[in-house]
């Protein structure tokens, strides 16, 4: 089983890149596959594919798991969901696992994904207003990582 997830709908677009990347990795390996999509807050651990996907991992009809990067899956609790994979003999499968990055860059990504994520849910993610305060504190973070 293969599982792309985008944060919202502006992201569409990579949504479909992400299904078209996993559906030609899966088909080159010979793979028989199912790609499930979602698209929601990474922190949202209700999403309607990411509850199929895990049914399919409990119930054992799964083998293997593909996901282009580990945060598509969760933003936080993906390594309880490959716990759950290794448990079930699932082999999880990440194609891009990038660069290493640093504990500060990783707290940096938390934590804008947590106020996005909390200023979407309280402000509502259409308001002007709260879009310009937003991008000001992710231009504040990323300024604190180059430094």
């Amino acid at each position: 089983m293969a599982y792309a997830r985008v944060s919202s709908h502006d992201q569409k677009d990579d949504l479909e890149r992400q299904k078209q990347v996993l559906e030609l990795y899966c088909a080159r390996q010979g793979w028989t596959f199912e790609v499930v999509a979602d698209l929601g807050s990474g922190m949202n651990d209700r999403k309607k594919g990411l509850k199929k996907l895990l049914a399919a991992i409990i119930d054992g009809s799964v083998g293997r798991l593909v996901i282009t990067h580990k945060d598509r899956l969760l933003r936080f609790g993906a390594e309880l969901v490959f716990a759950v994979c290794e448990a079930k003999n699932v082999e999880v499968v990440i194609l891009n696992q990038g660069e290493d990055t640093s504990f500060e860059e990783n707290l940096a990504k938390d934590v804008l994904e947590i106020i996005t994520v909390f200023s979407a849910r309280l402000y509502g993610s259409r308001s002007h207003k709260n879009q310009k305060l937003l991008d000001g504190v992710k231009r504040a973070l990323e300024e604190s990582i180059v430094c």
